[in-house]
């Protein structure tokens, strides 16, 4: 058995093999898919195959499995001989990661499955069309506050009322084309924003997963997407505290010694944008009645709000394993807003209107079963304030022993 260490690029891939403890440089491999299909059809099924995590990593891999026994993908973060090293070169870094799994030292990623990557890739093309929305925002604010002009009185700048009263404001003329140059911009992307909305639509509607998450309050379409589409299969986290330490919202620890150990800001590591879905899912459930309310208020209260909104999402990150895991919904869901949600994602989906036809979310609607539903959520959170209430936080105890001070737990 050979172990073939690949450090790809975009055009070319150097190619380094570790057999028998010594290593064997290959020569360089044209990253186009004929010339990459034809270097795996020259390995053995017995070989494995070590590359790097890069943009193109996932393409490299669904090539060359076919071909040998298996293919890793490695963490570039850990992979720490290569990113410190002294002398560094293509093939030096596929020997290295070829030694390092013959050693047992290489620390892997998972590989999703298609769907998921699919449904990555939708996620990440909304938030790229989000973000260049705002940014557009941004920019027409930053020509108005040059120009002296107040901000709009509009919630939203860009929406109708936001307009009317744009076109009212004095500015130059080729400021004003500006504008006018942004909006249509803005407007185009909005476009492309509907049908990928549509897309994910259809992928929710579809995923049991996604609907379970949706009975939590303050996850809706976007964020149960994101969080099953770095999930992928919720089996390889054996323990609510690995995906929490995975989407980063884990508190960094430094210990050393009989020293007590110090906790200190969230590691970050992982999915960001996953971690950053969460946290506003924090903040939504932090404004509606419920148990999560009322953990919020009480982390609050002690560390301030920004503080609480990560310990809430962390708390979502924990609820949400245990819901794919157990292949559950939230116990404190509000029956007729989960329909709603489910009732809009089929109207974004492109599903027909049904006027005057009285669906399950046509319970929203009666104020008797939306206050009949906000009561019942609103006793969950009373108990569980009133448990919480006698908590009170531990910590190491300094026991004083003469002239030392020795900690205590």
């Amino acid at each position: 058995m050979r172990i073939i260490g690949l450090d790809i690029h975009r055009a070319f891939a150097e190619a380094v093999a570790w057999q028998d403890g010594k290593l064997k440089r290959l020569g360089r491999i044209d990253m186009r898919r004929d010339r990459l299909a034809a270097f795996a059809g020259q390995l053995s099924p017995d070989d494995i195959v070590v590359v790097e995590a890069t943009g193109n990593a996932a393409a490299v891999a669904a090539v060359m499995a076919p071909h040998v026994k298996r293919v890793v993908i490695a963490n570039p973060k850990q992979v720490r001989l290569i990113a410190h090293a002294k002398i560094k070169t293509d093939t030096i870094d596929a020997g290295v990661l070829a030694q390092l799994y013959a050693s047992g030292f290489l620390p892997e990623v998972w590989v999703a499955d298609e769907p998921t990557q699919a449904l990555r890739r939708q996620v990440t093309r909304r938030n790229q069309i989000v973000r260049q929305r705002s940014r557009l925002k941004n920019i027409i604010q930053s020509i108005l506050h040059a120009h002296l002009v107040p901000s709009c009185p509009h919630a939203d700048l860009c929406g109708a009322k936001g307009r009317v009263w744009l076109v009212e404001q004095v500015v130059p003329e080729d400021e004003r084309l500006a504008i006018e140059r942004h909006l249509r911009e803005f407007d185009r992307l909005g476009e492309d924003l509907k049908v990928i909305e549509r897309d994910l639509a259809f992928s929710a509607l579809a995923d049991e997963g996604a609907k379970r998450l949706m009975t939590v309050p303050g996850i809706d379409m976007i964020v149960a997407l994101a969080m099953m589409a770095a999930i992928g299969d919720v089996t390889r986290f054996t323990a609510p505290r690995r995906l929490v330490s995975y989407l980063g919202l884990n508190p960094s620890v430094h210990q050393s010694g009989p020293g007590p150990a110090y906790h200190g800001r969230i590691t970050k590591q992982g999915r960001g944008h996953a971690r950053g879905m969460l946290v506003e899912a924090a903040w939504a459930a932090a404004r509606a009645p419920g148990p999560l309310r009322a953990f919020f208020l009480r982390i609050r209260a002690r560390r301030g709000q920004h503080v609480a909104a990560v310990a809430t999402a962390r708390k979502l990150a924990i609820v949400i394993w245990h819901l794919l895991s157990k292949g559950e919904s939230y116990v404190w869901a509000r029956p007729s807003l989960h329909a709603k949600k489910l009732r809009d994602l089929e109207l974004k989906a492109g599903y027909p209107a049904a006027r005057g036809q009285k669906g399950a979310a046509n319970a929203y609607n009666i104020k008797n079963r939306r206050e009949e539903e906000r009561r019942w959520v609103e006793q969950a959170e009373t108990a569980y304030a009133r448990f919480v209430a006698g908590w009170t936080p531990r910590g190491p105890k300094k026991v004083r022993t003469g002239a030392a001070t020795e900690v205590r737990r």
